[in-house]
């Protein structure tokens, strides 16, 4: 049995002396906590950006749906291309993918390169998508931009900045999810804040024929549309990609077709180089 100690009673002459002492200010305090100087923040984006080749921009509608997988799939497929990764330095995943490092551009992104594809993520830690710097305008001429969208999507379209101006004004758009209820209520958001006519859906594992039915009768009224209607594109899922991420070894072949039937999918002007890939 744990005993316990009954408290220590205190009489009246050392409550007198105490309050005395607490009167003429004879007491220790604690040492205030240094105040931390607060982190300067990234200065908000200003200004257009504009570039010469199509853009496609590539939207994740769930957290871990390979959307700069997809990303990077897409501008691989396409021939001279480049990939600028939309997000915080923290959460890059094109950290590791590049076969060569080509230190920093313009606008504080670091650059890299993998054959004929050009890459782009930002070094610097950022709050919002309104803080993501204007993508560099330095690199050699490509024949397509693909952007890859870390940022929550309600949360581009509220901030405001070059970003959203590119997800309203491209011809084509990619929303990547994968095939789970809240992923799908993720889908349904993305429709009703973007322009479904320019959408395309890479759905990460299977093709909506092979769906469970309750995850079918889960779907809202625009994501029922787009798995009717399409185009969704299966994006087949590699176990060696879901252990390490992406690395400068080549993306498996099975992802590439994938990626070329997706690209077939977008607007004209995007097209599907043939040719060697890596």
């Amino acid at each position: 049995m744990t005993q316990s100690t009954a408290p220590r009673p205190v009489g009246v002459d050392e409550l007198r002396r105490a309050w005395h002492a607490v009167q003429d200010g004879q007491f220790r305090t604690r040492e205030p906590l240094p105040v931390r100087p607060p982190r300067p923040r990234a200065q908000t984006t200003t200004g257009e950006w504009t570039t010469s080749e199509p853009v496609l921009p590539v939207i994740g509608c769930a957290g871990q749906s390979g959307t700069t997988t997809v990303a990077l799939a897409l501008a691989t497929v396409s021939g001279s291309a480049r990939v600028v990764e939309c997000c915080t330095a923290t959460a890059s995943g094109l950290a590791a993918a590049a076969t060569a490092e080509l230190g920093r551009g313009q606008n504080a992104w670091a650059i890299g390169r993998r054959d004929r594809v050009w890459m782009a993520r930002t070094s610097q830690v950022l709050l919002g998508p309104d803080e993501t710097p204007l993508p560099d305008s330095s690199l050699a001429e490509v024949d397509l931009t693909v952007l890859d969208i870390g940022w929550e999507i309600g949360q581009v379209m509220a901030s405001g900045g070059w970003i959203r101006d590119q997800l309203e004004s491209a011809s084509s758009l990619v929303l990547v999810t994968t095939p789970t209820v809240p992923a799908m209520r993720r889908l349904e958001m993305a429709l009703t804040l973007l322009d479904p006519q320019k959408i395309a859906v890479a759905v990460r594992g299977t093709h909506p024929r092979c769906w469970p039915k309750a995850l079918l009768a889960a779907l809202g009224s625009r994501s029922a549309a787009a798995v009717k209607n399409g185009p969704v594109v299966a994006i087949p899922s590699d176990k060696g990609l879901l252990l390490r991420g992406l690395d400068s070894s080549p993306l498996p072949a099975s992802l590439l077709k994938a990626a070329g039937n997706l690209l077939g999918h977008t607007a004209p002007g995007i097209h599907h180089q043939k040719g060697p890939q890596t």
